[in-house]
């Protein structure tokens, strides 16, 4: 006698889903903060569909390395530094991306035990007094760092290609701009979901 199989429990993986969803919002929602976590959502959406091009040049570039390194015996000196520029830039610039989908790594073993309300006060708590004060504190060094970067022209030096590094320091400066717009989203959904007990898109 088989026995028919049980429903894939994927609660883990959807919790983080219904805070990132993108449906419609609420008629209960005020029409300014729903078109603000609209708006702000579609711009990250946009963001992470330009910046996934960016594994095209990083895929050619291991690739070229690995057949001119086994097949030629001729590596290059630039490909270690286009590797991890390219991934850096990827992994940052796609943050505010992943935010809004829900995909950071969350411990959710107790949170997605509690009720909707409760989860919104502690995103909405845990935005306030530690994302965005600690994002904002980021900025600031990463515009210290970029500017002195730019200005004196610094190059990477555990390398024989020496690359200038104010671009992928740039790319760290715009990725903490992208993660504290697609932080308003959040915090407007963890508001929502506060006060009403369910999460906006959610339905």
């Amino acid at each position: 006698m088989t026995q028919k199989p049980t429903r894939l429990d994927i609660s883990d993986e959807m919790i983080a889903e219904r805070r990132g969803g993108t449906g419609k919002m609420p008629d209960d929602m005020p029409k300014w903060m729903a078109k603000s976590i609209t708006s702000i959502d579609k711009f990250s959406k946009l963001t992470g569909n330009i910046v996934c091009w960016i594994l095209i040049p990083l895929i050619l570039a291991m690739t070229y390395e690995v057949f001119a390194r086994k097949l030629f015996l001729a590596p290059t000196i630039w490909a270690y530094d286009i590797s991890r520029f390219l991934y850096g830039a990827l992994f940052m610039l796609g943050a505010g991306y992943a935010l809004s989908k829900g995909v950071h790594i969350r411990a959710d073993f107790l949170y997605r035990n509690f009720k909707v309300k409760n989860q919104g006060l502690i995103d909405f708590v845990l935005y306030i007094l530690f994302y965005f004060p600690g994002l904002i504190v980021f900025l600031y060094m990463t515009t210290g760092f970029l500017q002195e970067s730019i200005v004196r022209g610094e190059r990477g030096m555990d390398t024989t290609w020496m690359p200038y590094m104010w671009p992928i320091k740039s790319c760290l400066w715009f990725g903490i701009v992208f993660l504290l717009i697609q932080g308003v989203s959040e915090l407007f959904k963890s508001y929502y979901a506060m006060i009403k007990g369910k999460w906006p898109g959610s339905e």
